[in-house]
């Protein structure tokens, strides 16, 4: 899958998020949750549909077509202590980066909505973090129509010593010792009544609190009945108090602490539906600045978007497109440019967008066009009027960028994703492969250099309905696609989701 180059505009060496090219990493396979065996039958309620690390990197969570989330935890030494030890020493630890199970927990069910008809499935759309507080792990997760706020906490399980009769004071007919036939009481003067007669001392269960834990999830609040489309994104505000969601149409404010309202800041619905040329796709908010916010198009475009400027954010304050060249339009033009995700720098100085054919890197200060453009399935192409008729032109792929800015990443068909390296003058174009030997597509050909990517032939077989031959003379396969991956916050350290399997890979 190494026929395809990456393609860096003229303005890429202006405004590049690194000043230096470090020499491509090599990846290796770390871990597999949930692999399957040869021959085994992925259920569909198993597929991953979501992943996403929390900010410290220390936990991950993953959601299924079957409304579950599950998270796993760091359990390797890297933490915040041994980091310290090692600069001291100047010692990097070499023990790969390890991850355990945690815990799962249902989120969403099937549901109907009985006013229009609608089965609302349980998958789940997506995750993400909320600060942490008191030990406790919080998230937000949501499928086409509900989010929820869960907290995620380790409680101590409580546990009882003893019971309220002894043994040894119980008679052989189930009555306690020492009690009278009619178990009858002593009636006091007053009308009050006395202990009954024979219970010398009555023992209630004794709960003692053990040092073992448990593991509980609680919904804490349910955010609904705001959006008539279906959810594509939720994305936390760098102030904590505050998230959007996002549906075809519209944007929603919310405030984590309040689910019967929600703000309406951008709508992009008009009045005669028939008017209507393109829809958002993704949104997120910037991760520092508090006011700002990304949202993408059907259409290709990104809008930067002020919260501050007014109440209803229809008008952008930045907006980013890349025209096409004239002569070059044709009927797939317009479903190709469709972004399917957008995700801001670590910084926030660059964003990050997904669109079928390619990975574009835009500078947020130049609107004039992206800075890098990936063409990360560019064999492809000759094959569009057969992706259209099975559908898997409308594939969503999701994309990620490193933690300091100077790589991306994103998926593709057989279950192999790219990583890309964007710093200045870099080369950068590995294909990884989501199994236990994520290079082995590279080792079919290792007469091929890197640096003539660009000069291969591209071969295409015709008449396959989801087999073909890549530049690479590798076949690849359209029902085995890696939509979901992450990338851990500060290392080289990438989750991915083939089917039901959670694979990662560190550098």
């Amino acid at each position: 899958m190494n026929g395809e180059a990456v393609v860096p505009e003229p303005a890429a060496a202006a405004s590049s998020p690194a000043q230096a090219s470090p020499s491509p990493p090599e990846w290796r396979f770390s871990q597999v949750f949930g692999e399957r065996s040869a021959g085994e039958e992925v259920q569909d309620v198993d597929i991953i549909s979501a992943i996403e690390f929390n900010k410290s990197g220390q936990h991950l969570a993953t959601g299924d077509r079957g409304g579950r989330v599950v998270l796993f935890e760091r359990t390797d030494a890297k933490d915040n202590a041994c980091r310290k030890e090692a600069e001291k020493v100047d010692y990097s630890v070499s023990r790969h980066p390890e991850f355990r199970y945690k815990t799962e927990f249902q989120s969403h069910e099937p549901e109907f909505d009985y006013l229009k008809s609608l089965e609302i499935e349980e998958k789940i759309n997506k995750i993400k973090w909320c600060q942490t507080a008191n030990g406790a792990l919080f998230l937000l997760s949501t499928n086409d129509k509900t989010i929820k706020f869960w907290k995620v906490q380790e409680k101590k399980v409580k546990k009882v010593s003893e019971m309220n009769l002894s043994p040894s004071n119980a008679s052989a007919n189930g009555r306690p010792a020492g009690s009278n036939a009619s178990g009858s009481s002593a009636y006091l003067p007053n009308g009050g009544i006395s202990k009954p007669v024979g219970f010398n001392s009555l023992r209630l269960p004794v709960v003692v609190t053990s040092q073992e834990t448990s593991l509980a999830a609680s919904c804490r609040r349910v955010f609904t009945h705001a959006h008539d489309y279906h959810i594509n994104s939720i994305s936390n505000n760098s102030d904590g108090e505050t998230f959007i969601s996002a549906d075809d149409l519209r944007i929603n404010l919310w405030n984590l602490e309040i689910s019967n309202q929600s703000f309406n800041i951008i709508d992009v619905k008009p009045t005669n539906m028939e008017d209507l040329t393109e829809v958002i796709t993704s949104a997120e908010f910037h991760p520092t600045h508090c006011n700002t916010l990304a949202y993408s198009s059907s259409k290709g475009s990104i809008r930067l978007v002020d919260l501050r400027q007014s109440a209803l954010c229809d008008t952008h304050s930045q907006l980013f497109e890349q025209h096409e060249a004239p002569g070059s339009r044709s009927f797939f033009t317009e479903i190709i440019a469709s972004i399917s995700d957008i995700k801001f720098s670590k910084d926030g100085r660059h964003i990050l967008s997904r669109d079928y054919m390619t990975l574009k890197l835009w500078d947020i200060n130049m609107n004039s066009g992206p800075v890098a453009t990936f063409q990360v399935h560019e064999y492809l192409r000759p094959k569009l009027c057969d992706l259209y008729e099975n559908d898997s032109i409308f594939d969503k792929f999701e994309c990620c960028q490193s933690g300091d800015g100077l790589r991306v990443a994103t998926g593709s068909y057989s279950n192999i994703f790219r990583v890309f390296g964007c710093g200045t003058g870099s080369n950068e174009a590995t294909t990884l492969e989501a199994t236990r030997n994520p290079t082995r597509r590279q080792l079919q050909n290792p007469t091929r250099p890197a640096r003539s990517l660009s000069t291969l032939t591209r071969v295409v077989r015709r008449g396959a309905e989801s087999t073909g031959i890549e530049a690479n003379g590798n076949s690849y396969d359209l029902s085995t696609k890696l939509l979901h991956l992450a990338w851990h916050p500060s290392e080289n350290l990438i989750a991915c989701a083939a089917a039901n399997s959670l694979y990662m890979y560190y550098a």
